[in-house]
């Protein structure tokens, strides 16, 4: 194709659209429009093709060249006709003189002003109709036309002055937006999306013992908060009209069982328990259920509240609860600590597990396990081979009945059916001291043993560094010799501190009631006896039997 240009082209990437008057032809580019505003009309480009001397073309391929506006040159004409040429002569025809009248009126001509407003009378825009002429307008046109139309705020000057240059569209006025109301919304304090997954340590390494079946809230903690609904800002439209603002919506602060709002607008917890968030509300539950055994599914659990597991407690894994823990199962060589453990199967603690409870224990079997309680231990069939200490009382008087092996401790009275075996096992017993007293007794007294002798090592190097010039050693010697000296003075508050616990402990174990055994059925021989500190080897067999201390020795009663 010969690209030479004969006459300038029309329009541009501005305007939304090309003309190019070529050798070879008229041609015309539609670009594409963003969708934000229209640039031009069919009539638009009909015009400016007329004003170029363009009349023969196809209409209906032009319009469908506008519709596909695909940004390419296409060919409409083969060419246009030349404008008549100026006639200067006196005695020229009348007609042709009318004719070189006429052109110069219609160039003198200005385009007409289009006011176009937006459906929300929030934008106008200026455009031109050069049907009536192509003469630019003058700022004072444009302003008349927006008078005119009503147009009277945010009118845009800058722009007036860049507009009047060119036959281009543009923008004049501006309404001010209107600002609607925000929504008022819950700003949780809480995250439940790390439930169900495992922990993640400091070197990056999940926890499989640690699932996260819940989060927790401790009583007073704030758990939500809500940030009110705001009214908005009205704005304002091209007409000076004011566009009134929507204001946001309300929502109520989720208050569920166990909270409480302060301050109109805070979330506590009124408990210590887990999380139970329903969106609408949120609720503080004391008591975690969970229908199944705990294992590798399920992690540890380490809960503030009361826990209810339908199944077994499986080898390996912790239940804690400050409540109380009802476990449908077995305990198996897993460690419970609770209030108080109800447990319908027994504790095979595999010598590796312990049950632990502030208060009562109760299960049906207990064998190498570890058993401890504030108060009482309830068990139904068979203690074998265990460490169990009661702070109260020790009950195994159902079914069989029997103690065989281990060590049992109770504050006040072990009953039970059978104790020890025909084979002579060892078996131990022990009542009138709180085994929980007593144990914490030996381990204050351990330890106030071990702070004296540290405490009497530094005192000696102390006394010994003080006949040296200590001006003469190192700084970092000197540093040293001081936080020795700093360090005896809390270590002589400890000791001070564990004198007064033993004293109070050995009170306390002074006040014990006076211990009981009672067994329904016999004592065989290998049981080692001891009732308020009284000790007795059983060397045949008692029967029916109840044990206590009597002018220091310990008496076999009937039962």
């Amino acid at each position: 194709m010969d690209d030479q240009v004969l006459r300038p082209a029309v329009g541009g990437e501005d305007a939304g659209y090309l003309l190019e008057f070529l050798q070879d032809g008229v041609f015309v580019t539609i670009y594409p429009s963003n969708g934000a505003e229209i640039l031009f009309e069919l009539s638009d480009v009909r015009q400016s093709l007329h004003d170029n001397g363009v009349n023969d073309y196809d209409i209906i391929e032009l319009s469908k060249i506008i519709r596909e506006a695909a940004g390419q040159r296409r060919k409409i004409a083969d060419g246009f006709e030349e404008a008549a040429p100026e006639i200067e002569e006196e005695n020229s025809d009348s007609q042709q003189n009318s004719e070189v009248q006429a052109e110069p009126e219609e160039e003198s001509e200005p385009a007409g002003i289009i006011i176009d407003v937006s459906r929300d009378q929030m934008i106008a825009t200026v455009r031109y109709d050069t049907s009536k002429g192509t003469k630019k307008p003058a700022e004072d046109d444009i302003k008349a036309a927006l008078a005119e139309k009503g147009v009277i705020y945010g009118i845009n000057e800058e722009a007036i002055k860049k507009g009047v240059r060119s036959l281009t569209p543009f923008v004049v006025a501006e309404g001010k937006q209107v600002q609607h109301g925000e929504n008022a919304k819950i700003e949780r304090k809480f995250d439940l999306s790390q439930k169900n997954r495992p922990k993640i340590d400091e070197y990056n390494k999940a926890d499989y013992k640690d699932m996260g079946l819940f989060v927790l809230a401790k009583k007073g903690e704030l758990l939500a908060v809500r940030i009110p609904q705001t009214e908005g800002i009205p704005g304002k439209n091209i007409f000076g009209l004011d566009v009134p603002a929507r204001p946001g919506r309300p929502i109520p602060v989720p208050q569920g069982k166990n909270t409480e709002i302060r301050n109109d607008n805070e979330l506590y917890a009124t408990i210590d328990g887990q999380i139970v968030d329903s969106t609408r509300k949120i609720d503080i539950d004391p008591h975690l259920a969970i229908r199944s055994s705990v294992g590798a599914a399920t992690g540890n659990i380490d809960f503030v509240g009361s826990v209810s597991i339908q199944g077994n407690v499986e080898a390996g894994f912790v239940v804690k609860a400050t409540g109380d823990i009802e476990i449908g199962g077995m305990v198996n060589g897993a460690v419970v600590e609770g209030r108080n453990v109800m447990i319908k199967g027994g504790i095979n603690g595999q010598n590796k597990g312990h049950v632990k409870a502030v208060e009562d224990v109760h299960a049906m079997f207990a064998e190498n396990a570890v058993i401890e309680a504030g108060r009482d231990i309830t068990i139904i069939d068979a203690i074998l081979h265990s460490q169990v200490r009661a702070g109260n009382m020790i009950y195994v008087e159902e079914r069989r009945g029997i103690i065989t092996g281990g060590s049992i401790a109770a504050g006040e009275e072990i009953r039970c059916k059978l104790v020890g075996n025909a084979a002579a096992v060892v078996t131990k017993m022990s009542v009138g001291v709180d085994p929980t007293v007593q144990k914490r007794y030996q381990e204050v007294c351990r330890e106030c043993k071990e702070d004296r002798g540290r405490l009497k090592q530094i005192t000696q190097m102390l006394n010994t560094l003080g006949k040296i010039d200590v001006s003469r050693l190192p700084q970092q010697r000197i540093d040293q010799i001081n936080a020795l000296t700093r360090s005896q003075f809390p270590l002589a508050g400890k000791i001070k501190r564990a004198e007064k616990e033993i004293q109070a402990l050995e009170e306390a174990m002074g006040r014990m009631k006076e211990g009981k055994i009672r067994v329904m059925d016999t004592v065989y021989p290998g049981v080692r006896i001891s009732i308020n500190s009284v000790i007795m080897n059983v060397q045949s067999s008692i029967r029916r039997c109840l044990l206590t201390v009597k002018e220091d020795r310990i008496n076999i009663g009937t039962y």
